[in-house]
């Protein structure tokens, strides 16, 4: 791992939403965010849209007044303090570059309103340019660039002023999957090497899982849950984050003493104190087993997708529920074959 720049070195700031709200008319975009953000950690927020992630980003930046609640930094209140002195830099899905500069010279600008010396300027943007690999780049102007060295660019802006707390609100969106992907990896080697305290705003999970400390999955204006990638993903505590978080096959199931009954398969609950009765047992793809007709559940095969080191299987149940079954790619069902389904014993979740 390479040492940032002295000119780029920074300490992330602690972060606080105490339950926080923000009213647009009749319609609540937040309803009552508690969140803490440790210094120097990478959060994620995700979600579908409209959950209110980004309106959450925006209001940590000054850029959204809050309706209630508060909004700190170290501990001091800020929701009254304006967006230019919050020190945050923050990078949105558009560029946002101006045209007629270099890159150089973008890269500058908060520093040339910051009225911050000719040669100290250019030695951190360079020093910033450095750090998202493109220091040699700094006489080109945005129209020579990719969509990815214009992010790049952006990002490099957004750091040279030493913000404490970084915020990317979608900043991998409009870019191709190849280069989206390099670009993720790369914000989170540099949010590692400066030890910023960063906010991301993402919709796509795999994004969130891939770089985030902690996901925080927002629906309705809510945190629904907030917790480690692997917590997330192995241990929803919703039925919301157990479907939005990776596939979940929901099966009708029955609910006894503590564990899932579907059929003749029993499984463990992640919530034990769940009340006993009819449910639906959220299982993940990869828990769904294809046995020889015969065994575990009965079902007909529908369709295959391959997914290069793997397959996914859609199927029917003879209850007539759709599923998905992930399996390595040497097992090839296909459509019209009897299977028996069988369950790995992961605790599930609940649907009721």
């Amino acid at each position: 791992m390479t040492t940032p720049a002295p000119t780029l070195a920074t300490r992330g700031a602690r972060i606080g939403f105490r339950s926080v709200v923000k009213d647009y008319g009749d319609a609540r975009a937040l309803d009552g965010v508690d969140l803490d953000v440790e210094p120097g950690e990478f959060i994620a927020l995700l979600g579908p849209s409209g959950c209110g992630k980004t309106t959450a980003l925006r209001s940590l930046a000054g850029l959204e007044s809050i309706s209630a609640g508060a909004l700190t930094i170290d501990g001091d209140d800020v929701t009254a303090v304006p967006a230019n002195k919050r020190d945050m830099g923050m990078v949105f899905q558009a560029y946002s570059l101006f045209p007629h500069m270099t890159v150089l010279r973008n890269v500058e600008f908060g520093l040339q309103m910051r009225r911050v010396a000719a040669l100290e300027r250019h030695a951190r943007a360079r020093d910033a340019l450095a750090l998202v690999g493109l220091e040699s780049f700094g006489e080109r102007y945005p129209h020579q660039l990719s969509g990815g060295q214009q992010q790049r660019v952006a990002l490099a802006r957004a750091l040279v002023t030493r913000p404490r707390v970084l915020l990317l609100d979608e900043p991998l969106s409009a870019l191709d999957a190849k280069v989206r992907a390099s670009l993720r990896d790369e914000i989170r080697r540099i949010q590692t090497e400066l030890a910023i305290t960063t906010l991301f705003v993402t919709h796509d999970q795999e994004e969130a899982l891939a770089v985030a400390d902690r996901v925080a999955v927002m629906n309705k204006g809510r945190i629904e849950q907030i917790g480690s990638p692997e917590a997330l993903y192995s241990h929803p505590s919703t039925p919301f984050v157990a479907t939005f978080v990776g596939l979940s096959n929901p099966m009708a199931a029955t609910v006894r003493a503590g564990r899932a009954l579907i059929g003749d398969i029993v499984l463990p609950l992640l919530d034990p104190s769940a009340p006993d009765g009819d449910a639906l047992a959220l299982v993940r793809p990869e828990n769904m087993v294809i046995g020889p007709v015969g065994s575990g559940i009965p079902a007909t095969v529908i369709a295959t997708s391959f997914l290069g080191a793997l397959r996914r299987t859609t199927l029917r149940t003879d209850a007539g529920e759709v599923v998905f079954a992930q399996h390595g790619a040497s097992v090839r069902p296909a459509p019209g074959d009897r299977v028996g389904l069988d369950v790995l014993a992961d605790p599930v979740a609940i649907s009721a």
